[in-house]
């Protein structure tokens, strides 16, 4: 590869960027918070950033229907879904619905935060900074709770959402 240009200067653009993130393989969450109606979206950008403290984070469009309730909430709820939950994903990403009714399985856990039923694993979190970054925020959140159950992973690779092969190792 050669490069034709100062990398400094010559940037990316949106869709350039996109396509090439797009080969990166990661787990797909739904992230939840409590509000009237309470707020909910597919993230594909959650990660562990420390265990002293424990923290993890999560980014979000600034222009998300999900934000002003994200912007002001003290906890939410990270779902690490599982290979047979794409619909889950799908319905958390889809805008203009109302993402909490039927089909979706979910209660209220503690701070009135909706937990998702049957998730892979689920993090209850105290947020603890919401960063500015370009046209989403980042969040920063401390994990209080949490459970998981067994199963692979939901994957999101390509645009296309993925799954592990069962008993594959390398």
């Amino acid at each position: 590869m050669t490069l034709t240009a100062e990398p400094e200067r010559a940037g990316l653009d949106a869709v350039r960027l996109r396509g090439l993130l797009r080969r990166q393989a990661s787990t797909v969450t739904v992230v939840t918070a409590a509000g009237e109606p309470p707020a909910g979206f597919t993230a594909t950008s959650f990660t562990s950033v420390s265990l002293e403290p424990p923290l993890v984070s999560f980014c979000l469009s600034r222009d998300s229907s999900s934000w002003p309730t994200l912007a002001r909430a003290s906890h939410v709820a990270v779902h690490l879904l599982g290979a047979d939950q794409a619909d889950l994903a799908r319905r958390f990403a889809t805008s203009g619905i109302d993402r909490f009714a039927t089909p979706t399985a979910w209660r209220r856990g503690p701070h009135g935060v909706p937990v998702l039923d049957a998730a892979l694993a689920w993090l209850l979190c105290r947020v603890t900074d919401r960063i500015p970054a370009g046209d989403h925020a980042v969040v920063l959140a401390e994990p209080l709770l949490g459970e998981h159950g067994d199963g692979a992973p939901l994957l999101y690779h390509d645009g296309r959402y993925a799954h592990l092969q069962p008993g594959v190792r390398s």
